[in-house]
């Protein structure tokens, strides 16, 4: 479990395609020598695996099927990557929850400024804005952002500086896609209220 608040701004220093897989090193200043073998890691909202590590870096294996569903398959050498460790008993919980598990992809529509902050409005797929609610939680690329309003599907959200110059945000374009991960109250009270609506019928 993961809270969406960014603690490394990390980079690929190298992509290699495997059988079914590919193989990202990722340089970070989380320390690695207190990083576990087998240790689970959000890179841009994914729960990823660290396999290896040395250096400055570690190394996850991403599988075809991760590679669809998330923005991953466009990683390269450079790109930045918002890192977050696995929560820890104890730790603070300062965002909200985040499972790791991307629910899709979705689209900067706009990007704005607004005095010192920026209001980037995002487009999601029909199926997925049900989720979406006012004042609600959402993780983009990982990092747990308040939605400020909605309108079908799309919404918007408002990025302060300190969130802009810590994760990979200042790089977002619009057009360009990103992960997404809905709130998970949000998805289990729309469950329930389906099957109530079933039961009902």
């Amino acid at each position: 479990m993961f809270t969406g608040l960014i603690k490394d701004l990390g980079e690929v220093v190298s992509v290699e395609d495997r059988k079914g897989l590919k193989r990202f090193r990722i340089s970070t200043h989380l320390g690695v020598e207190n990083m576990a073998i087998g240790a689970s890691i959000a890179c841009n909202g994914c729960c990823l695996t660290v396999v290896d590590k040395s250096g400055g870096g570690f190394v996850v294996d991403v599988s075809n099927e991760t590679l669809e569903k998330t923005t991953l398959d466009s990683w390269q050498e450079g790109t930045k990557i918002n890192l977050e460790p696995s929560l820890r008993l104890g730790d603070e919980m300062g965002g909200h929850i985040v499972s790791g598990h991307v629910d899709c992809t979705a689209v900067v529509t706009k990007m704005a400024r607004d005095g010192e902050s920026w209001r980037i409005t995002i487009e999601v797929p029909e199926a997925v804005s049900p989720y979406i609610a006012s004042k609600g939680s959402v993780a983009l690329n990982g990092i747990s952002l308040t939605v400020n309003e909605v309108s079908g599907n799309t919404f918007g959200v408002n990025i302060i500086p300190h969130t802009w110059q810590v994760t990979d945000i200042s790089g977002w374009e619009e057009g360009m896609k990103i992960n997404l991960e809905v709130d998970m109250l949000a998805r289990y009270v729309a469950r329930m209220t389906e099957r109530e609506k079933e039961l009902a019928a």
